[in-house]
């Protein structure tokens, strides 16, 4: 289960051999353990024979660029591999009494973080999902076709959109500025629901397994109210740090239209529903 390099890695980085291993909970998509060495030191190993060759290498990418001063604990990515990344052991502490006061500042901290062109270095992945990231310069044009349109056919492709809900989602994106004021591209994390939110050693904040790419902060927003939403400590933080345009929450279902169609492409039917009344509440063709 543990590849040789990574034992190899352990021993030439003076940690030791691997002596015990320990099965973490909570991934869908890939296998977690935690190990321990000689020394006692501990790492995170992520493993998945199945993912295309370059899925881990896009994550450590994604991990290195969010990495800002002062700002949220990114694990550090010590191997990666085709099968494999090992990255630092976060051992998650309960949440610090200002956990949430302390996200909503350092979310805003990376999102302060802008590019000229919206999208990313390389293509990666959402979740287990292809997402294309060519350099576009019109944030419009680069949510529209390379993430709701690109969704949209690979979830008609599969059978789970026809065709008269495939052209919905053709008219909301052509009509997107209509609704969302301009924004910079900025970098976000790409994934940022409450899985892939968790605490450090010390109880502070710590993102894991992004889609990392230069975005619209608001999407990054809306990501997190998606399935039940962070407290509200978190958004007055992070408004307060980094002011938002007024009306951004009642935008934030067009943003997570991406989000569903990914959930429905990936889960099946069960998300239909939940697309269609996203487009339903944009369009009246």
């Amino acid at each position: 289960m543990i590849p040789q390099p990574v034992r190899d890695w352990s021993v030439a980085s003076g940690h030791g051999a691997i002596t015990a291993t320990r099965n973490v909970a909570g991934g869908c998509i890939n296998h977690g353990l935690i190990l321990e060495t000689a020394s006692g030191f501990t790492m995170f190993l992520k493993t998945n024979h199945q993912t295309p060759p370059d899925m881990f290498v896009r994550e450590a990418e994604g991990l290195r660029a969010l990495e800002t001063p002062d700002g949220l604990h990114i694990p550090q990515v010590y191997l990666v591999g085709e099968t494999f990344i090992l990255m630092e052991d976060l051992r998650p502490a309960a949440r610090a009494h200002d956990y949430w006061v302390t996200f909503g500042r350092q979310l805003a901290l990376l999102h302060r973080q802008t590019g000229g062109q919206f999208g990313f270095e390389q293509s990666n992945y959402l979740g287990s999902t292809p997402q294309p990231n060519p350099w576009t310069r019109d944030g419009y044009e680069f949510f529209a076709q390379h993430r709701l349109l690109y969704l949209a056919d690979l979830a008609r492709n599969k059978g789970l959109l026809d065709e008269r809900a495939f052209r919905r989602v053709e008219l909301l994106a052509g009509k997107l500025s209509a609704w969302i004021p301009p924004q910079p591209p900025s970098l976000i994390h790409g994934d940022l629901w409450a899985g892939n939110a968790l605490t450090d050693a010390h109880g502070k904040p710590a993102l894991i397994d992004p889609a990392t790419h230069y975005g619209w902060a608001e999407a990054e927003l809306g990501m997190t109210r998606l399935f039940g939403g962070f407290p509200e400590a978190f958004y007055r933080a992070y408004v307060e740090a980094r002011p938002l345009e007024p009306g951004w929450e009642e935008r934030l279902p067009l943003y997570n239209l991406y989000h569903l169609l990914n959930h429905l492409y990936l889960f099946g039917r069960g998300y239909h529903d939940q697309v269609m009344q996203v487009l339903k509440r944009y369009t009246h063709s």
